[in-house]
């Protein structure tokens, strides 16, 4: 079971050199060291191509980092990409397909912290730990993309459209003798006339 979801941010043709390795490497930058430790076996990575702000694939990691400073992708900026993570390919979407992220991202909770009009800010930089359910909402997206009328989505991966309050096992506990019902209203009060 997948412990992060990660969304990996490139440029079209680093996308198109990892499209054409089959998805079985990518590559990531250095300055992502401290998130990129955290990548394991099984976790979940969605594509963004920025030029385009279009998601494009999903795929899952097989492996955890290692270095290999072998070149393979094209530099963006000054940024190299020593670490690697060796993954498996799960939705890949034709060019045609690709979706709009203008259509999804003011949806997302991972991009709420920026006005509306500036969502695309959210998804600077190469590597992004997104929630759950963004992650399922665009791999949703996505896979009715792909398979079209004969996708059926399974009961069990139903997104939950807004986060709920996490259960922390704790009661509140009253003293002996009180009860949960509201106090009765004082003489003189607000309540109904007799």
């Amino acid at each position: 079971m997948p412990q992060n979801f990660w969304m990996i941010v490139c440029n079209a043709d680093n996308f198109r050199i990892t499209q054409e390795r089959g998805f079985t490497l990518q590559g990531l930058k250095a300055q992502h060291r401290r998130k990129i430790q955290r990548v394991g076996v099984g976790d979940r990575i969605l594509y963004f191509v920025s030029q385009v702000r279009r998601f494009t694939a999903t795929a899952t990691a097989t492996s955890g980092y290692f270095e290999d400073d072998t070149p393979i992708w094209e530099k963006e900026g000054k940024a190299d990409w020593p670490y690697r993570v060796k993954i498996k390919p799960e939705v890949v979407l034709e060019e045609s397909q690709y979706i709009d992220a203008n259509l999804l991202a003011p949806r997302l909770e991972y991009v709420r912290r920026w006005p509306p009009e500036n969502w695309y800010m959210a998804f600077q930089g190469n590597l992004h730990l997104l929630p759950k359910s963004d992650f399922l909402i665009i791999e949703e997206e996505m896979k009715k993309l792909k398979l079209g009328a004969d996708y059926n989505p399974a009961a069990a991966a139903t997104v939950i459209a807004s986060p709920k309050r996490k259960w922390t096992g704790r009661r509140r506990h009253r003293p002996a003798g009180e009860t949960s019902a509201a106090p009765a209203p004082q003489a003189g009060g607000s309540g109904p006339p007799s």
